[in-house]
């Protein structure tokens, strides 16, 4: 019996005796299935690999953990530090005994949440480790292939973890897509940690809004705007997706901007073609 984890989204599914034939999750429209083919590892052979954790101190109390070489998407997973509360913020697939013992180190973890369902990873993998509550929106059940009674799925707009740490639900990329909000992040100027249901793109002073970013499908208009409105009222100055981009200050009023900018393109107001 195996735990089968996809090349391609890097997510790992329940056990089996067999190699699953599909990932549900790449064969969605958000995602995509490899044009070599669907093909999948497990935690035991990525580990005779030569794959390795970097855990990075970026500011004050907030570390990223990333995966070298690239594995699947890629995403960079943190660990936000809050008044003795360690939260993992989004989750990556490769997991080893270096990288327990160093995030054991720092305090190790109170619980993880994700934005969503693409960076879910081995998420049940570090939750048995740390011994700690994985927060997934409801909204998004159908899409954990590695169920858990350490999943915790929350509901409504928003949910408080600690102190200054609370997660919003924007939907948009996912229906349950969620941001978290760090409020003494950055000098108490506040962080909001976005996955990619915003994403910050190559001008680090933009961000946009995608349904599918690997297909290019945009979200209507009328959901971007409904996103930016909840964001309008989190405090933050800072902003860092999952791929480690940031919008290093007045991250609030960029993505009011972005969004504006986002709506005006989509409706044929901002350029003529």
């Amino acid at each position: 019996m195996q735990r089968y984890i996809c090349d391609t989204c890097g997510v790992q599914y329940k056990e089996s005796m067999e190699v699953p034939e599909h990932c549900l999750i790449c064969e969605e429209e958000r995602q995509y299935v490899s044009p070599a083919g669907q093909t999948w590892t497990t935690l035991d052979n990525m580990k005779g690999d030569s794959f390795r954790n970097t855990i990075t101190l970026e500011e004050s109390g907030f570390y990223s953990v990333k995966t070298t070489p690239e594995f699947a998407i890629g995403q960079t997973a943190y660990l936000v530090q809050e008044d003795g509360f360690n939260l993992l913020w989004d989750c990556i697939s490769y997991l080893d005994e270096e990288t327990i013992s160093e995030i054991t180190r720092l305090g190790g973890l109170d619980a993880i949440a994700l934005s969503h369902p693409h960076y879910y990873s081995t998420q049940v993998e570090w939750a048995e480790v740390f011994d700690v509550p994985i927060y997934i929106h409801e909204d998004d059940r159908e899409w954990v292939m590695r169920e858990s009674e350490r999943i915790v799925y929350w509901s409504g707009d928003s949910l408080q973890l600690h102190n200054g740490l609370s997660i919003h639900r924007l939907g948009g990329h996912f229906k349950g897509g969620a941001v978290l909000q760090w409020k003494e992040g950055f000098d108490n100027k506040g962080i909001l940690l976005t996955g990619d249901i915003i994403q910050v793109v190559a001008d680090r002073e933009w961000v946009s809004f995608m349904y599918s970013y690997p297909n290019l499908i945009p979200l209507p208009a009328r959901k971007v705007i409904e996103m930016a409105d909840v964001v309008k009222d989190l405090k933050f100055d800072r902003l860092y997706n999952a791929f480690h981009r940031v919008v290093k200050e007045n991250a609030h009023e960029r993505v009011q901007k972005s969004a504006e900018r986002y709506v005006k393109a989509l409706e044929g107001v901002w350029f003529e073609v």
